[in-house]
């Protein structure tokens, strides 16, 4: 399991960490990223033609047996074009940083964020609600962008970390505090078990990658 979380297939710790950057690695990342993306602009349409069938029949319903699908299909759907645009963006640009890493600890981290997500919503939020759209991604993926570096010790990680929550750290405020406390049709729940998913995704990365107790300068 654990081999699911490693940066690349096994080799040095320094090794993996150190490899360049590749143009095969930067095509592979904006395909499989773009597909991604491409899938939820599909659905969309399915759901626009629909009437929203999709988000009725596949979103989370809390506590419900037939809402547990939804921990699946949910992060796929959005009820609107607005929403779907405003999730699109950072989905592109957080995957495609995630991606990097690889495709099979791209999966593995975003697994651990979709399952983390979706089964926190499924038992917090509030029982009359749906759940959908890929924010719940975002966040996660963007958390585990954020303290990556803590975990591993890896001092180029750590810059791209600030960097990140320079941009845009403003969104754990206001996606989770702000949206808790504000006219309730943002799930905060969604953005909160995200980000709790995404902290999870980087700690057993460096528990795979063995950085977790990697010193962040060599000592002499």
């Amino acid at each position: 399991m654990s081999d699911l979380f490693r940066t690349k297939t096994p080799a040095p710790v320094a090794a993996r960490r150190r490899a360049p950057l590749t143009t095969a690695t930067l095509k592979a990342s904006a395909v499989t990223v773009g597909a991604l993306a491409g899938l939820m602009v599909v659905l969309q349409v399915l759901n626009s033609l629909s009437g929203a069938a999709l988000t009725r029949n596949l979103g989370i319903h809390p506590r419900s047996g037939d809402g547990l699908l939804g921990i699946v299909f949910a992060p796929l759907l959005h009820g609107s074009w607005t929403h779907l645009w405003a999730n699109l963006v950072l989905v592109l640009i957080l995957g495609f940083l995630v991606m990097l890493g690889g495709a099979r600890q791209f999966v593995g981290v975003t697994a651990v964020v979709w399952i983390v997500s979706g089964l926190g919503v499924w038992l917090t939020a509030p029982s009359n609600s749906v759940t959908i759209g890929a924010s719940v991604l975002v966040f996660g993926w963007l958390a585990y962008l954020v303290v990556r570096g803590v975990f591993t010790r890896d001092g180029w990680q750590i810059a791209l970390g600030l960097v990140l929550l320079v941009l845009w750290g403003s969104m754990f405020w206001t996606g989770i505090a702000g949206a808790a406390f504000g006219p309730g049709q943002v799930s905060w729940q969604g953005h909160l078990f995200g980000a709790i998913g995404g902290v999870l995704a980087a700690f057993l990365v460096a528990r795979a990658d063995g950085g977790a107790r990697r010193p962040l300068l060599p000592r002499r």
